[in-house]
This record gives C-alpha cells, structure tokens and sequence, in this order.
C-alpha cells in the first residue's frame, strides 16, 4: 500500500499524542465540508436505486450527461488500465502515485516526466495521464492545449486521461464538457472540494463505449444509498458551492502568506493546498509532527503540502507551529 495523507491513526502512534489532538493538514480536503444533510432511514434498508436523481445532480453540474457513478475515483483509477491491452503511458512526477501504480501494475510501459513538459510526451505515447491542477505541485493546464492533445492522441486510438480531483474551486477550466468523443477520459470527486472523502464518491466521463466497459468492471450498486443522497444534495447546492469556492480561495491566499511568513515560501499551490519545496522538508515535518500537526512529506522532490485550516484557533495553532519550526 503507498502512503497517503491523513494517516492519524499511525501519527497518534508514532508521536504519543492523541488522536483527537491533531491538527491534520496533511490530505488537501476542504475542512469545512458540505453540511451532511439528515439521511432517511429507508436508504439504510434497500439497495440503492439508479433513478434517485444523482446522474441528473452531476451531469448538471459537470456539464455532461456523459459519465458513470464509482465509489471514489480509486476505483475508477485501479479498473481503467485493464481496460486497453499494454501500451505506452506517460505520467508526470510527482504525481498522485496511485496513477502509475495501477498502470504499471496491468502491465504498462510507464514512463515519469516533469509536469511542466507534458506536450512533449504526446507524440510517443498512447496515454497522457495528467491530474489538473496537478497534485502535489499545483501544475495546470489550459483547456486549449488538452484538447490539442487529445486530438492527437485519439487519432492514433490514444487517451488522453485527466484526473481533476482538485480543479471544483475553478470549474471554468474542465474539460467535462467536452467529452463523448474516443479517447478523452475525465475524472471527478466528491473528496476533496465537498470535503465529502469517506462518503467514497467519484466520476468517470467519457464516451459511451467506454464508460458501458467500466460499468460491466465496477458491477452493480457500487455507491451505497446513504452516500449517493448526500452526493446528490451537494452537487444540488449551487449557493453552497459559490460560497465556498470564494472562502477557499481567500484562506488558500492566507495560507500562502502565512506560510511565506515563517520562511517557507510556497512553490505553488492550489485552492486546497500550498506546496514547498525545501531539502528542509523533512525536518520541518518532524518538528510540526511534534506538536500535533501533521503535513503531507513527500521525499522526491523534498517538500511538504498544507492543507487548509478550519478555524481561527486552528490558525493560531499553525503560526505558533511554523514560528517555532523557523527558530528550531
């Protein structure tokens, strides 16, 4: 299993500090997620029903009826390279590692590049697999330029996969709308802007052939009731969303001042998180981990990602944290 964020449990452990004494910044999911609302008891004792208004809530929301329910898109991620024989996949490094892990695991020739020099893998490669913004670096890409990719891609029957798991705070820059046509792939979730991670929701969009080949992987029911009413609220909730995408960007913006403060400027970052690049990577980790706040390590490139605060005394909490660390 690879290392992710939001591990507690094996922090509480490792540090001595319990677990309800943690300030978790480590996973990139909005803190302050979307107001469960009270859930039926009958959702509990039927199996869920594919008629229960959850397509008509994401293809609105999308901006294409084209697409297919999962339980979170590490479902989607783990079946999609089963479903083309072995072929050439590009993927950037960094990255989220379960990308080149499910296609390396079907037997894929993956090669890793630099996220900035995604144009130059399209000519030798039958997949692009890009995440927009990309994670951990905060790398985007244009609408423009992907689709140009695409078109070269699926006139030699190449995919072109676009993960974008943390692009909801900037929808004006999706490519959901465009798909239908072979060979563009568009993944979506509930985790990270709706802060809704454990409810295990997740997208597919694609053309039709496709996504009717995932349906046949995935096999029936694979969101339960409870999870799906509440997916279908929040993709319902137009006055929710346009608050939030205003509060994130303007706490995301005071995390990277924050930060540039205690001598770790960001080197990029999105909506959800900041990213920095420092060999003190690891020893910054350390100390934070010591008082109870937990950051997301990466070793290659060293560099940690914040997430997001949820309150002024969790604020507070962070500055004293990162003063600390910057005389430590």
């Amino acid at each position: 299993m690879l290392e992710h964020g939001g591990n507690l449990l094996a922090a509480a452990r490792q540090y001595d500090i319990p677990l309800g004494a943690w300030l978790d910044l480590s996973t990139g999911i909005n803190p302050q997620g979307y107001p469960v609302p009270e859930i039926p008891a009958a959702l509990w004792q039927r199996l869920p029903q594919d008629d229960d208004g959850l397509l008509d809530a994401a293809a609105a929301y999308y901006g294409s009826a084209q697409l297919l329910p999962a339980a979170g898109t590490q479902a989607i991620l783990q079946m999609l390279p089963r479903l083309r024989p072995p072929c050439r996949v590009a993927i950037p490094a960094p990255t989220y590692a379960e990308h080149p892990k499910a296609w390396t695991a079907a037997g894929h020739i993956v090669t890793r590049f630099a996220p900035e020099n995604a144009a130059s893998m399209v000519a030798n490669s039958d997949v692009l697999l890009l995440c927009n913004p990309n994670n951990p670096t905060g790398q985007r890409y244009h609408v423009e330029e992907l689709l140009a990719w695409h078109a070269d891609l699926a006139a030699r029957g190449g995919w072109l996969v676009v993960d974008e798991a943390f692009l909801d705070s900037t929808p004006e820059h999706t490519l959901a709308p465009h798909v239908g046509a072979p060979g563009l792939i568009v993944l979506r979730s509930l985790g990270k802007f709706f802060g809704l991670a454990g409810a295990r929701v997740g997208f597919i969009l694609a053309w039709p052939e496709l996504l009717s080949s995932m349906q046949e992987t995935l096999g029936p029911w694979p969101i339960g009731g409870p999870a799906r009413h509440v997916a279908t609220h929040a993709l319902d909730d137009i006055a929710w969303q346009r608050r939030t995408r205003q509060r994130l960007q303007q706490d995301s913006t005071r995390l990277a001042a924050l930060l540039e403060q205690h001598g770790l400027s960001p080197t990029c970052g999105t909506a959800l998180f900041q990213w920095v690049q420092t060999p003190r990577a690891a020893a910054v980790h350390e100390l934070l981990a010591r008082q109870g706040i937990l950051t997301r390590l990466f070793r290659e490139p060293a560099s940690l990602r914040f997430g997001l605060p949820a309150t002024e005394k969790e604020w507070e909490r962070l500055g004293a944290g990162l003063k600390l660390q910057a005389t430590g």
